[in-house]
């Protein structure tokens, strides 16, 4: 009898390419993987890793098993979620995820009135950027994750993902009360081609755009200082540091001397949320998708 966690582990190195990779994935040391997969070669028979220069490679049949197990894995969560919506209740556990702006302007709410209308459903929440909790979604590690993509510039989701809209978020220029344009009605983003940037971690979806956008304009942007909550940024931009793009979604209480100016050619964030599609009928899911929904339409 094949082992269900001992083929998730296979599924997680097929899927990420190493040991260390498949570990930091499934949250379990390096050595808790090459015990599962050693023991799972016993029960088999066959070699499913070789040595590949530092790292290790899957052989035929560790490619073979890898196939059928990722198809397994996703038979027991169709079975899961057929068991959990002929039971009809919304129990359990339920892990998920959000971008900081998000878990801070949706989670309280959302969660709040989940927990209040279903006491029996025990909900795990993490902050992830939006390509983590995509990835987490996609590897099985969360059951759902509210990420964004921008007007300009959308984020591809894998196939086997269901999406569903949560709100439009704008986005206004943050500059320091003093700035000489702080006084406009409207700005173009081009004006600012001599400001600092106050931008998002390097290598974050949000900072990729933020350099799309401006080169796209002509601008190539001079970033200051780069940092990855809300609050912080409007700080920086409050002790006369730079500029930088303040989404409207969880961004208050604006520190004072920080100036919010919309961009004339409207700048928007899509947000939504993203599950597996074999796990639609679990109730929990759609428990979760529904409270945050009802809180997105109150924020307009």
């Amino acid at each position: 009898m094949l082992s269900l966690e001992r083929l998730r582990t296979l599924d997680a190195l097929a899927r990420h390419g190493s040991v260390s990779a498949a570990a930091d994935a499934l949250h379990v040391t390096t050595s808790a993987v090459s015990q599962q997969l050693s023991k799972l070669e016993r029960e088999i028979g066959q070699r499913l890793l070789a040595k590949n220069g530092r790292g290790v490679r899957l052989t035929d049949a560790g490619r073979l098993l890898s196939e059928h197990a990722a198809r397994i894995l996703s038979q027991v969560e169709l079975a899961e979620s057929d068991l959990e919506a002929h039971r009809g209740q919304v129990v359990g556990e339920l892990r998920v995820s959000a971008f900081p702006t998000a878990a801070r302007g949706l989670f309280p709410a959302a969660l709040g009135a989940l927990r209040a209308e279903h006491p029996g459903l025990r909900v795990r929440s993490s902050e992830l950027e939006p390509e983590q909790g995509i990835a987490g979604v996609v590897r099985g590690d969360l059951d759902l994750a509210v990420v964004l993509d921008w007007y300009n510039k959308p984020m591809p989701v894998p196939d086997g993902l269901v999406k569903a809209p949560l709100l439009d978020d704008p986005a206004d220029v943050a500059m320091p009360a003093g700035h000489r344009l702080a006084d406009r009605d409207e700005v173009e983003l081009t004006e600012f081609a001599e400001d600092e940037w106050i931008t998002w971690g390097e290598g974050e979806f949000c900072h990729e755009w933020l350099l799309f956008t401006l080169r796209s304009k002509g601008v190539e942007p001079i970033v200051g200082h780069r940092a990855g909550e809300t609050h912080t940024q409007l700080n920086l931009v409050a002790a006369g540091l730079g500029v930088c793009i303040a989404p409207s979604l969880g961004r208050h209480p604006v520190p004072e001397g920080v100036v919010l100016v919309p961009v004339a050619q409207r700048v928007r964030r899509h947000v939504y949320v993203v599950w597996r599609a074999d796990a639609d009928r679990r109730p929990s899911i759609r428990a979760a998708v529904g409270a945050l929904r009802a809180t997105a339409q109150k924020l307009g």
